[in-house]
């Protein structure tokens, strides 16, 4: 799966030249959802879960430098395929994580990637209006900016929660098609509801007053849409009927 350290939120990458976003340096950009057709995992943080368990399967995984844990949407079974992504639009809920491609906060600043995919369309929705206030394009990629940029840490100390409890274990996510092809999804975790349901009574309630119960069924529930991944790309494989 795609890592954290992709596009990461909240940061930029050494390749990556990034300026403060205004208006008079960045009046002509545009942004575009087309790179969207070429993500198959996002990042979200925890108060996405609901919204995104409705069309996506949410698991967790690690950083591939430390090692920690994080949480993000399957959205296609291969690098470079989005199964979620119909002529160019996402279906159902689009994470933060696509909303702000080439946008990042650095220091309480918002700061803009010119080169980045998704501003080099020409098709795209402009950023600033005539009197250079951000356009309902540009409130939505503050909005999920900002989402983001809180939820990182919330989002950090649930799944500690979730350790503590020794509650996250690995998932077996292997695909056959009808071509004969298979494909196996490593390194995605879930929460184990046997253990979940095995917690003493004090630490159940715990969780649920925090919220993190609910989440942690949001999660496991959401996992049902991997069946919906393996029909579509099962139907790309067989290619357009006749």
């Amino acid at each position: 799966m795609t890592t954290r350290g992709q596009d990461q939120p909240g940061g930029g990458g050494a390749a990556q030249t990034l300026e403060p976003l205004n208006p008079q340096r960045h009046g002509d950009l545009r942004v575009s959802p087309a790179p969207d057709a070429t993500r198959h995992f996002a990042q979200i943080v925890a108060d996405e879960f609901l919204d995104a368990a409705h069309d996506h399967p949410i698991f967790f995984t690690k950083h591939p430098e430390t090692g920690a844990f994080y949480a993000g949407v399957v959205m296609g079974l291969v690098p470079g395929e989005n199964l979620s992504c119909l002529r160019g639009q996402m279906t159902g809920y689009r994470p933060a994580d696509l909303e702000r491609q080439g946008f990042f906060v650095v220091e309480d600043r918002i700061m803009v990637e010119p080169d980045h995919p998704a501003l080099t369309k020409p098709d795209g929705r402009i950023l600033f209006d005539e009197a250079g206030e951000p356009t309902t394009a540009l409130q939505r990629i503050q909005h999920a900016l900002g989402r983001l940029h809180t939820g990182l840490a919330a989002t950090d100390a649930i799944v500690a929660r979730y350790m503590q409890h020794r509650l996250i274990e690995p998932i077996d996510v292997s695909l056959s098609f009808d071509d004969g092809s298979s494909i196996r999804l490593d390194g995605l975790y879930t929460i184990s509801l046997d253990r979940l349901h095995a917690l003493p009574d004090q630490a159940a309630l715990d969780l649920f007053r925090q919220g993190d119960l609910q989440l942690a069924y949001a999660q496991t529930g959401s996992v049902r849409h991997i069946r919906r991944l393996a029909r579509l790309h099962n139907e790309r494989l067989a290619g357009p009927s006749v």
